[in-house]
């Protein structure tokens, strides 16, 4: 019995959690900047409730129950602050795991719906102007043709799901 007390206690049963899913530089700025946006008295913590509001910013429909469970897998024993607060480096642990769980056709999807708000499963003209108003981009109608017709593969005049896929896979090839 002593070996295995012995080899029990020298294992990594005391340990944090193991290492993180590598994040890109972006995701990381975009989790940075996010999180400042929430810590509003620069304490360096932001609490559950302002954690789950966050999440849900970044596209993650989380429940307080979930949020707390999230947490705590990520700091069991509180030793990020102790009081309930989440620290940065809990977050980005939080994080993470979160990011290496989403599904990139799911992602796809979701984004195709955001262009596709009347839900004709194209994405046209009016769509487009749409998007670019948001955006706060003042492109021409001509510009606007340019980008449907770049993508437009069966050249009806929009941009279906299966075009916008194609789009999304070779911009994700340019980084």
């Amino acid at each position: 019995f002593t070996s295995d007390t012995t080899m029990l206690s020298s294992s990594n049963l005391g340990s944090r959690r193991p290492q993180r899913t590598e994040l890109t530089d972006d995701q990381m700025q975009e989790l940075r900047e996010a999180y400042d946006l929430f810590d509003s008295d620069k304490t360096g913590n932001i609490d559950l409730h302002e954690l789950k509001v966050l999440m849900r910013a970044l596209g993650f429909e989380v429940k307080k129950k979930e949020v707390v469970k999230l947490v705590h897998d990520a700091d069991p024993n509180g030793k990020s602050t102790g009081d309930g607060m989440v620290d940065f480096n809990v977050f980005l642990d939080i994080m993470s795991d979160k990011y290496s769980e989403r599904d990139p056709s799911d992602e796809v999807k979701k984004a195709f719906e955001l262009f596709d708000d009347d839900k004709s499963g194209k994405i046209g003209m009016r769509n487009m102007r749409r998007i670019a108003r948001e955006l706060g981009e003042n492109l021409s109608e001509e510009e606007l043709q340019a980008m449907i017709d770049e993508f437009d593969r069966d050249q009806d005049g929009e941009i279906n799901e299966e075009e916008f896929t194609y789009i999304m896979a070779q911009s994700n090839n340019d980084w």
